[in-house]
């Protein structure tokens, strides 16, 4: 087997494993508890704050997008993988400094499999797989998201019908 497939099994697996169980990681950081302690003012609401926007935007825009420009079969798979080294990467040791420890090393291991891919249909498999797991991860982050805390913070609607409201003042 190819270092590629193996990281192909090795994300389907990790995903299957917390498909019904909260990730420990999540976990901990759902809790405040963050192993490099980061957070300013000794909270951990923005570390959770980022871990939500970075695993969304892994998911939702780079590892989608690396989707949508390899399936059109004319891309460069070596520009491809300086993309992964340099954004992947780097979100993976993002996820580190949020709390989230396992989620980066899998998404260090995605990049190890991405750099592997001898074509583009290798390439594809594995980045399929890997926003497979990127996916259920941003669900498990929702899940710990205090999303009721958004109620301190209600929006002033007056004037959006007549446009007064979008008036810079």
């Amino acid at each position: 087997m190819s270092l590629v497939h193996d990281v192909i099994a090795e994300l389907d697996g990790e995903r299957e494993r917390i498909w019904l169980t909260l990730p420990e990681d999540v976990q901990s950081l759902g809790k405040g508890v963050l192993p490099r302690g980061t957070g300013p003012k000794a909270q951990y609401f923005t570390s959770l704050l980022f871990a939500e926007g970075e695993a969304r935007t892994l998911s939702d825009e780079i590892l989608w997008g690396l989707l949508e420009i390899a399936r059109k079969g004319d891309a460069d798979l070596e520009t491809l993988k300086m993309f992964v080294t340099q954004i992947v990467d780097y979100k993976a040791d993002f996820f580190d400094f949020v709390g989230l420890p396992v989620a980066c090393r899998w998404t260090h291991r995605y990049a190890e499999g991405a750099r592997a891919a001898a074509d583009l249909d290798e390439f594809i498999a594995v980045t399929g797989a890997a926003l497979s797991y990127a996916n259920r991860l941003h669900m498990w982050i929702d899940f710990v998201f205090p999303w009721g805390l958004a109620n301190a913070f209600p929006r002033d609607d007056s004037g959006l019908e007549t446009g007064e409201g979008l008036k810079a003042s």
